[in-house]
């Protein structure tokens, strides 16, 4: 059956991150020194306590008074401190608590957590909490990378041929851009969904079309159908 690549696998292993208590100058420099958006920040026992992007660190400087306009303060009466302008430490800017993936998630997994909280990347943890990289929306959108040729060999190979027991003389594959044609016969009607769903769950696939004809039809004592082909959307 075929093996759809993990977090683990296309996470980033090497991973920067602050101490709650690390200050914000530093936090800036670690982001501009690594070419970096983001950094989780960790406890004593390397477990995510949260994440501090760029966005949060302009969101403390944005409370900040304009210095353009401090003349015009001097008339106006005292304001109470904006939230976030006297955030200092990484504990007082991250965004937490930390949304976090495991190694052993699919990639819709760790996209649907990502939609779902709204977050760019993800910290990924061991069993035991700990820190063991970090996965982005980048790193999760490079298995649409994947060759075409080993796209086709997959789906002939592992899909069609050893789960489904359907040879390359029966169903043709062609894959361009990620985009999977299939054409040729299966031995029942029922077959042809199972087919397009199971291609496109192989990681790279855009999309699947093409045309398929069956020999049987299991329904056809019921209700008799007037074609024998179905093409793919």
């Amino acid at each position: 059956m075929t093996k759809h690549r993990t977090v683990g696998d296309l996470m980033t292993h090497s991973v920067h991150r602050v101490q709650a208590d690390t200050p914000f100058k530093e936090i800036a420099k670690l982001l501009a020194d690594h070419d970096i958006t983001a950094v989780p920040v960790v406890d004593a026992d390397d477990r995510p306590l949260g994440v501090v992007s760029e966005a949060d660190l302009l969101r403390r400087e944005a409370a900040q008074p304009d210095s353009s306009g401090l003349l015009a303060l001097l008339d106006e009466q005292p304001k109470p401190p904006e939230p976030g302008r006297s955030a200092t430490t990484a504990a007082e800017l991250m965004s937490s608590p930390a949304v976090v993936a495991r190694p052993e998630w699919t990639v819709v997994q760790a996209a649907r957590v990502m939609d779902a909280h709204r977050v760019k990347r993800l910290p990924v943890v061991d069993g035991t909490g700990r820190l063991v990289g970090i996965a982005s929306r980048a790193d999760l959108l490079r298995v649409f990378l994947r060759r075409d040729h080993l796209i086709r060999e997959e789906i002939s190979g592992d899909v069609l041929d050893r789960t489904l027991g359907i040879s390359a003389d029966e169903v043709g594959v062609d894959v361009t851009d990620g985009r999977v044609t299939l054409h040729g016969t299966v031995d029942r009607r029922s077959l042809i969904p199972v087919v397009v769903r199971l291609c496109e769950a192989v990681d790279g696939v855009v999309e699947v079309t093409g045309t398929l004809d069956y020999r049987t039809d299991e329904a056809a004592a019921v209700a008799p159908a007037p074609d024998r082909s179905r093409v793919l959307p």
